[in-house]
C-alpha cells in the first residue's frame, strides 16, 4: 500500500474558506491564499478546493479563485465544483489546478468521465460522490447530488465502480450524514467505496478527532484523508495527525 496523503480542503463562497454542517449553516474560514499557503507550510501533501455553490446557482467554477491559490502552492491541487464539460476541465487546468473534481456532472452525463479520462489521463480526473444513508439501497447508501439536496436512486458504491470503468482515477465519498460534524468519518460507507474499487479513495466528510483518521484507513480502507473544520479552526495541526499515524503504524509521506 503506497504512504497515505493528508488533503486540506478548501471549501468555496464568495472567494472566502466557508465550513457548514451537512452542507449548511456556513461560517467563515478565512482567506483561500492565506489558508493555502498555511496548509503547505504545514506539511499537507495535496490540497483540496471546492466552489460549493457553483452547482446549486448553474454557474462555472471561479477561476481567479485557481489561479491564486495555485499560484502560492507547489503541492498538487484538485479543484471542483461547477465542472460540467471537457472544456471546463481544460480551463481550470490551464489556470492551475492539477486534477479536476466532478460530481453532479458525471451523473448527468457519465460519458464525460470517460471523456475527460481518455484526454486529459485519468490521474487527473477526479469523481466526487455525495451520499446519504438509504436502506431501499443495496449498499445502504444513495447517491445525492446538487449540494447534497437531490437523491438520484442510485446505489453509490455501485456509481464508484462504473465511474472506475468510465477512467476516473481517484474516488471521493463524501458522507451527507456526517460532514462538517467532526463525529466521525462515516466509515461504512468509506469502506464500502473502497472496498468496491482499486483506485485511491479520499475519505471526506467529519473528521474531528485523531483516531478518526486513523479509522478511515485501518477500517475505511482510505488512502488519503480530506478535512476541514478540523483543520481551518485549529482544532488539530497537519504535524498532529501525520505523527499520529505513524505511531500507529499508518505509512504516511
Amino acid at each position: 500500500m503506497k504512504p497515505v496523503k493528508i488533503m486540506p480542503c478548501l471549501d468555496m463562497k464568495d472567494g472566502r474558506v466557508v465550513k457548514g454542517v451537512h452542507f449548511e449553516n456556513i461560517k467563515d474560514a478565512g482567506d483561500p491564499v492565506e489558508n493555502a499557503a498555511f496548509y503547505q507550510s504545514e506539511g499537507a501533501d495535496e490540497l483540496a478546493m471546492l466552489d460549493i455553490a457553483a452547482t446549486l446557482e448553474n454557474r462555472k467554477t471561479r477561476l481567479e479563485w485557481v489561479k491564486k491559490v495555485s499560484s502560492v502552492i507547489s503541492i498538487p491541487l484538485t479543484v471542483g465544483g461547477g465542472i460540467a464539460s471537457v472544456e471546463d476541465i481544460e480551463m481550470v487546468l490551464a489556470a492551475g489546478a492539477d486534477r479536476v473534481s466532478m460530481n453532479s456532472a458525471a451523473v448527468k452525463n457519465p460519458e464525460l468521465v470517460r471523456q475527460a479520462a481518455q484526454r486529459f489521463g485519468s490521474e487527473k480526473i477526479t469523481v466526487a460522490i455525495d451520499a446519504k444513508r438509504n436502506r431501499a439501497m443495496p449498499s445502504g447508501f444513495e447517491l445525492v447530488v446538487s449540494g447534497g439536496t437531490l437523491p438520484v436512486g442510485k446505489d453509490a458504491p455501485a456509481w464508484a465502480v462504473q465511474c472506475q470503468k468510465l477512467g476516473a482515477g481517484v474516488i471521493l465519498p463524501t458522507s451527507m450524514d456526517e460532514d462538517g460534524t467532526g463525529a466521525g468519518y462515516d466509515i461504512p460507507y468509506i469502506r464500502a467505496v473502497a472496498d468496491s474499487v482499486s483506485v485511491p479513495v479520499v475519505a471526506s466528510g467529519g473528521a474531528g478527532s485523531l483516531e478518526d483518521f486513523y479509522l478511515a484507513v485501518a477500517q475505511g480502507h482510505a488512502s488519503i484523508l480530506l478535512a476541514a473544520s478540523v483543520f481551518h479552526f485549529r482544532r488539530l495541526r497537519i504535524k498532529e495527525v501525520r505523527e499520529y499515524l505513524k505511531s500507529r503504524g499508518i505509512d504516511v509521506t
